[in-house]
């Protein structure tokens, strides 16, 4: 992929003890984050209390926006080699009945398949191989964190260092180290510490269950249809997915905490595959969890973040919880880099937590909603359900619709400008969609062309403001026309009725030039957030000119 043009030099000669970024926890949302910084010109240091990958597998499915992000931080390709798509959602009743189907397209909005499974050390091991190979990183294994401090005095202590930056206190074998960092993330999971440094509270989304989670190995025929079973059964509710050309996971709602013997576990899988004494069938792990629904009642303080499970947390049913967290790094990671590689606005940083946390509050909503139509009521009310659900499925377009992409069109912001929109049809705030395109002769898709920076896509001459407005951004100007996508951006252009759309790093429209309007719409509203004063871009009179030209 193309290297971030407001990338910049490499970094100078870092100060004894400091490094820009200092992220907790290796897991996949830690790892992503940092390869996400690395090519944003910012350099890391990730700590993990752990030495190597967590062996046992966790989080199994990813969406096509999430295989979109892991292209941005390097590893698509990769990880394409170890995913198996899925075709989509079932509903089943206690007899294994088909309710209701959801299916996953083949190719999404984002370029790739709508929903693929995946085994998570497989995922781990390949972002850290990356990890290894990108200079502006460092991982430290067996460094477990035991202070995070930006004010001095704890979490309510006394006043800010004398240069601004937060102590990290951690051991390892050799002893207490000490770290000075411009910024912290936190992606330590659940029982964070950063979530403390931060003062952050659970806010309890009323959901709490414990089930069991079974992932086998097995050569055995296995009857499933390539996608993902609930049984919604208040009896006895589970899930079923294949994952791998022999792996398959089962999870149950049972009414004990005794483990699944040998009998039991036969029983319980009897739908889907016989399991006769001596079978092929190996339980590569089989855990008890408590899945839950909550989110951090705030995520930031001064420049320390949550991110992933230290965040929020999602029961599983709708499998979105992993790709909650990369959202995050996707979201955060390019405005963090602008501002301490270019001296963007402070302010900038706060739009990180009122633009994710409200799509991660709708995802567990969605989340809880599913698990309450797996496990919720008695027999009537599953009765009840059933016949509605069964109503519901046949209302054309309807399976479609709900199967449609988990991501929601971000709400009114400073770098989401709505006084565009008309008649509901503006395209602030969504998705650019991601085509195969053509350049210098070889197909690649849009991403790659368009880089790691803003981008401006255009289906007419830009006007000499609006080139001013992508030079001040550092934004790669790209006409629609001639991109060898079968015309397709040019009609998603025109279904928005706009003539161009202003694309933020993360592929999110920021503004639009409404057909015939010649200029961007809000750059009143986002300029100042992102004026910076620091090159690789243009001098800072230059911007301003350029930004202000815009904005009369």
């Amino acid at each position: 992929m193309i290297v971030d043009q407001a990338a910049g030099p490499p970094d100078t000669a870092p100060r004894p003890g400091h490094v820009p970024v200092v992220i907790v926890g290796a897991g996949p949302v830690g790892v992503t984050a940092a390869l996400l910084l690395a090519r944003r010109g910012v350099r890391t240091v990730v700590l993990e209390r752990h030495h190597d990958v967590y062996p046992l597998p966790r989080a199994v499915a990813a969406d096509d926006e999430v295989r979109r992000i892991l292209q941005a931080a390097g590893v698509q390709e990769e990880f394409a080699a170890l995913a198996r798509p899925a075709r989509g959602l079932r509903l089943l009743d206690a007899r294994h009945r088909v309710m209701a189907e959801f299916p996953r397209a083949a190719q999404g909005a984002h370029g790739f398949p709508q929903t693929s499974m995946f085994d998570q050390p497989e995922l781990e091991r390949l972002l850290r191989d990356a990890l290894a190979r990108t200079p502006r990183c460092e991982l430290r294994g067996g460094a477990e964190v035991v202070g995070v401090d930006q004010d001095g005095g704890g979490p309510d202590g006394g006043g800010p260092d004398d240069d601004g930056t937060i102590r990290v206190t951690y051991r390892d074998d050799a002893g207490e180290h000490l770290l000075r960092a411009d910024a912290v993330l936190g992606c330590d999971g659940a029982g964070s510490r950063t979530r403390d440094a931060v003062g952050a509270a659970w806010e309890d989304l009323r959901f709490e269950e414990r089930w069991t989670v079974v992932d086998v190995r097995t050569s055995l025929p296995v009857r499933c249809w390539e996608g993902v079973d609930q049984i919604c059964d208040p009896r006895r509710p589970a899930t079923f997915m294949r994952i791998g050309e022999d792996r398959y996971r089962w999870e149950f709602r049972l009414r004990d905490d005794s483990e699944l013997d040998h009998a039991r576990l036969r029983e319980l899988v009897a739908p889907w595959v016989d399991l006769a004494p001596g079978a092929d069938f190996t339980v590569l792990r089989q855990a008890r969890y408590t899945f839950r629904a909550r989110i951090a009642d705030r995520w930031r303080r001064g420049r320390v973040f949550l991110l992933g499970d230290a965040a929020h947390l999602t029961p599983p049913f709708i499998g979105q919880g992993l790709c909650a967290g990369l959202r995050d790094a996707h979201n955060l990671t390019w405005k963090l880099a602008r501002v301490l590689r270019q001296g963007a606005d402070e302010r900038l940083l706060e739009t990180y937590e009122s633009e994710r946390k409200p799509h991660a509050r709708h995802v567990i909503r969605l989340a809880v909603a599913m698990g309450w139509a797996m496990t919720g009521g008695q027999d009537g009310a599953a009765a009840v359900r059933r016949g509605v659900l069964s109503a519901a499925v046949r209302i054309p377009g309807l399976s479609t619709a709900a199967a449609r992409d988990l991501g929601p069109v971000l709400a009114a912001g400073p770098l989401v400008h709505r006084r565009a929109r008309r008649r509901g049809r503006s395209l602030v705030g969504g998705f650019c969609p991601q085509p195969w395109v053509t350049v210098d002769g070889r197909r690649v898709r849009l991403d790659e062309l368009l880089g790691d920076s803003f981008a401006l896509l255009t289906a007419v001459p830009p006007t000499p403001s609006l080139r001013a407005v992508a030079a001040g951004l550092g934004a790669r100007t790209v006409p629609v026309a001639g991109l060898g996508d079968d015309g397709r951006l040019a009609a998603w252009l025109r279904a928005g009725r706009a003539d161009a759309v202003l694309l933020r790093p993360d592929r999110v429209v920021m503004d639009v030039v409404p057909s015939g309007a010649g200029d961007l719409t809000g750059t009143a509203d986002w300029a100042s957030l992102l004026h910076t004063t620091r090159s690789p871009l243009p001098s800072r009179r230059s911007v301003e000119e350029g930004l202000s030209r815009s904005t009369t």
